[in-house]
């Protein structure tokens, strides 16, 4: 694939745009508002990304391609839901960017949460937006353990091309599926030591963490990776956890049990052990890579457009 001239908004700590490195794209601009996770994507992707809040910005460099993970916590499946926290219409400046620089192509991931109920009127006025904006428009939810990632998260992708280019885009199928083996956390996890000091939370077990079975079995992908360090799910060598009820879980046997290492979780996510993380608190470190679209999946939806290019 030629070089794509390509902006990257909502960077974080460069999961989406290690993934268009590797496909041959060259990020002529990007952009986060958090410090950290700028540096963090200086020492693994590429030095060139502007700091800073991308409302401030007014001038953008010709590119084919435009892409954004911006964040809407207030519809993750996870979490407190906030529907009307500002963070949650960050689309109105990814669109405002679209029309200003008007790329062939462009590509979305987001939480699935605004895909099911009432939250689906968020993931409307996006496809209208960019429809609106000239640009022939697709969705759809991905599983990351279907492409070689070894964790279940399911993300919503938008994909949208020019309404003047005659180009039909198809998501990619799934790489694993239920008949074929997927990638696990012992083979993610492989080599990688036993009991981290220092990098996982060592908090107790708080009753709502124990809420919900947050523990997967060695040959299973992990539960999703979040943000929160302290809601990240169990290490497979904790003992299993047996249900009470709807809303409690214990551990059947008093064994060593800890939440995954911040290491653990990036290759969870399918960054490749080479990534450093060197930048931040462990905590913030944590959040970084539970934001991060996973490069494998990203990698994967955007190869199905290189016929475009």
């Amino acid at each position: 694939m030629r070089r794509v001239a390509t902006i990257s908004l909502f960077s974080g700590c460069g999961g989406s745009d290690l993934a268009l490195r590797q496909l041959g794209h060259e990020i002529v601009w990007a952009n986060d508002i958090s410090e950290v996770a700028c540096e963090t994507y200086q020492d693994n992707v590429s030095p060139k990304i502007e700091l800073g809040d991308v409302a401030c910005f007014n001038r953008f460099p010709n590119a084919e391609f435009l892409v954004g993970c911006y964040p809407c916590q207030g519809f993750t499946q996870g979490g407190r839901r906030q529907s009307k926290d500002k963070i949650n219409f960050l689309y109105q400046q990814f669109d405002r960017v679209l029309r200003i620089v008007r790329p062939k192509a462009f590509v979305v991931e987001n939480v699935n949460g605004m895909a099911y109920g009432a939250n689906q009127r968020l993931l409307g006025n996006q496809l209208r937006r960019y429809r609106l904006a000239g640009y022939s428009v697709k969705w759809k939810v991905l599983d990351a353990r279907n492409f070689g990632v070894a964790q279940f998260r399911r993300r919503v992708f938008i994909v949208g091309v020019r309404s003047d280019i005659d180009y039909n885009y198809t998501f990619p199928e799934p790489e694993h599926s239920p008949n074929c083996s997927r990638v696990t956390q012992r083979e993610a996890l492989d080599g990688l030591p036993e009991w981290p000091e220092g990098e996982f939370n060592q908090e107790p077990f708080h009753w709502y963490y124990l809420s919900r079975n947050r523990r997967h079995e060695w040959d299973q992908p992990s539960a999703c990776i979040v943000g929160h360090w302290r809601h990240v799910p169990l290490h497979p060598m904790s003992p299993p956890l047996k249900r009470i009820h709807t809303d409690k879980w214990v551990f059947s046997t008093d064994g060593p049990a800890r939440r995954f290492s911040y290491r653990e979780c990036a290759a969870l996510q399918g960054f490749p052990r080479e990534f450093v993380w060197k930048r931040g608190s462990v905590r913030e470190r944590f959040q970084m890579i539970g934001n991060a679209v996973p490069p494998p999946l990203f990698k994967a939806v955007v190869r199905n457009l290189k016929d475009l290019w």
